[in-house]
């Protein structure tokens, strides 16, 4: 149901970003408009991983310089049926993570230093498989083109502004101008947001499978949403069109579960969690208690961690 939901939404934001070409153009305006989606979107493609893990100046990690992340997260791949996927850190206090990547084959998930060092090993568990269930739900890539196409609804919306009222014979005025290019990249921005919140909803689920129990995520999405009204993130607020990317919106904490969050409220996000831990059973499913021996209270840097779970 909701890759249908997904579907819907997203073949309304293309037909939103043809639409403005329309007016702007006519018939020639609305395929030049398709050009320039499959341009930004073919660059998305290829370049987007890079430019965001750049973005927020995240550094690569492995089995060497961060054995216990780089080990946590290579075995729930293996559970989650994905390649390895590169593994990134952020010097950012506040605790959240993303995964970006146009395919399984070609992802990364990156996570900050105030993640590591405020969960427990099974809190942590939980947001990776969160973040390794948007790889293999491809939201990675569905993402970047919401983003794009949304981005390229503005810049031809405020291209309309300043074309669209002198045409005589498809421009829709200056009236229309205006009102174009206001309400063309806020009902971008809803079904934007729309689109990112349904699959959040997905990867929570997915992600609660993944490490076998629901709980580790429902309690890690609490903390993430604690700090994050406390904890600025810089970077995050210079480049908010990114912010639908973390697995709790970095900007600020959300109250209603409305069409202008990037993410569903964190407390519906739980009740969903504790409903899917009940169906499941308390103990079904976790991860194996054979890596016990190597997270002795530690985070992945070797560091006591702020939260003990039963490793502690």
């Amino acid at each position: 149901m909701s890759y249908f939901k997904t579907a819907i939404l997203l073949a309304g934001l293309t037909g939103l970003f043809m639409g403005v070409g329309y007016l702007i153009g006519g018939a020639s305006g609305a395929v030049i408009a398709l050009v320039i989606a499959a341009a930004t979107n073919i660059f998305a493609y290829w370049n987007s991983d890079r430019m965001v893990l750049s973005m927020y100046g995240a550094h690569e990690v492995d089995q060497r310089t961060a054995p216990d992340l780089f080990n946590l997260v290579a075995e729930l791949a293996g559970r989650a049926g994905l390649p390895m996927p590169r593994v990134f850190v952020m010097d950012e206090a506040q605790p959240n993570a993303f995964a970006t990547g146009r395919n399984p084959q070609n992802a990364a998930v990156a996570v900050t230093t105030g993640l590591v060092q405020s969960l427990s090993r099974e809190e942590l568990a939980g947001v990776i498989a969160h973040e390794l269930a948007h790889i293999r739900n491809h939201d990675t890539l569905l993402m970047t083109i919401t983003a794009t196409i949304a981005g390229a609804i503005s810049m031809l919306a405020q291209f309309g502004m300043f074309f669209g009222g002198n045409r005589d014979n498809h421009g829709p005025g200056i009236i229309g101008s205006i009102a174009m290019m206001i309400l063309a990249p806020l009902g971008a921005m809803l079904v934007q947001m729309a689109i990112s919140r349904t699959r959040e909803y997905a990867a929570d689920d997915m992600g609660a499978r993944i490490c076998g129990q629901p709980m580790w995520l429902a309690s890690a999405l609490s903390k993430i949403a604690s700090a994050a009204h406390v904890v600025p993130n810089p970077e995050a607020e210079r480049n908010p069109a990114t912010a639908h990317m973390f697995i709790i919106n970095p900007l600020s904490g959300q109250g209603m579960d409305n069409l202008f969050t990037t993410h569903p409220s964190t407390e519906n996000r739980i009740a969903a969690l504790q409903q899917l831990a009940a169906e499941m059973g308390a103990h079904g499913g976790t991860l194996s208690m054979g890596t016990r021996g190597n997270y002795p209270r530690r985070g992945p840097w070797g560091r006591p961690s702020a939260s003990r779970g039963p490793w502690g």
